[in-house]
């Protein structure tokens, strides 16, 4: 049902219920919605929390994922992403778009437009897909610094430090760094990049009883494991960050190809999602029947007095 008409509103921050989803034995499973119909549409499939990746938004946007767009730009997809499925949503901070003063205006203003949560990622500027090649990374000094800015800034935002060291500086560095962030205040971390069962067990293994998180994406360097073996591993998360944008860039290319051959889109109707289920996922005729229900047509009567 559409959030503004929702008998369910949540009457708790989004970060109090991202936190009671991580108490379950079971792992949480956020696939990447970064559209507020995404977000209908995942709901509807049965998803408790969502991911917004800094990928999809960029790559919307017809940029690449370089970090280069802005707080502002993160906030208006949060925003209709959270309201329009109610779920928890963590969120991709990349580098935290500047330094430590930077990072507490962003964990702010995440919070604001309705963020359960956040990743922050030790690279330096311009960053990188995580399993692109020649990543640079922060100090493990500096990105501990935001990750306490970050907590010194939040209310009730989970914060997870992400580290992309394991590629340059091998398990040992990615698990020295994770022990960084975690004096520093984070409250889980997102190892980056792991190209094996044996180091995502590994990971988990020298950092026990810690919260951790797993991207299954593809195209990259780890190998397609499924939720089940990521929990197995020890880890309490999974995201799948682009999956959703790969699907739909993937048919819009199609559509077009079609059109341009066919002449028409006669050809691709039966892959087209109908106006009927359309409306059904945004809840089109709720909204019809509350428009009704608010305002009713005065006719008036009489002429006025002059």
């Amino acid at each position: 049902m559409p959030y503004v008409i929702a008998d369910d509103l949540p009457t708790e921050p989004a970060g109090v219920r991202f936190r009671r989803l991580l108490e379950r034995p079971q792992i949480l499973e956020m696939p990447g919605a970064h559209l507020g119909l995404a977000a209908l549409l995942a709901k509807r499939a049965g998803f408790e929390a969502l991911y917004l990746s800094g990928a999809a938004m960029s790559a919307t946007m017809g940029l690449p994922d370089l970090g280069m767009i802005t707080v502002d730009d993160v906030c208006f997809h949060i925003r209709q992403v959270a309201r329009a499925a109610m779920l928890p949503v963590l969120v991709d901070g990349d580098t935290g778009y500047g330094e430590a003063l930077n990072v507490m205006h962003m964990v702010r203003a995440f919070e604001e437009a309705g963020a359960a949560a956040v990743h922050l990622e030790d690279q330096l500027l311009p960053k990188k897909c995580g399993h692109l090649n020649d990543k640079k990374l922060a100090s493990a000094d500096d990105m501990a610094a935001k990750v306490a800015a970050a907590r010194k800034a939040r209310r009730h935002l989970y914060i997870i430090a992400r580290t992309d060291a394991a590629a340059s500086e091998g398990l040992e560095g990615a698990v020295a760094r994770a022990k960084r962030y975690l004096e520093a205040g984070a409250d889980a971390i997102f190892p980056e990049a792991l190209t094996s069962a044996e180091m995502f067990r590994e990971f988990a293994r020298r950092l026990p009883g810690v919260k951790l998180l797993a991207n299954m994406t593809e195209f990259g360097r780890t190998p397609f494991f499924t939720a089940a073996e990521f929990q197995a591993m020890g880890y309490a998360m999974v995201i799948w960050p682009v999956s959703h944008l790969r699907v739909a860039a993937k048919a819009m290319e199609e559509l077009y190809a079609a059109i341009r051959r066919d002449g028409g889109t006669q050809n691709m109707v039966g892959r087209m999602q109908t106006r009927a289920e359309l409306y059904e996922t945004i809840g089109y005729h709720a909204y019809e029947a509350l428009d009704a229900s608010l305002v009713r047509t005065v006719v008036p009567e009489d002429m006025p007095a002059r």
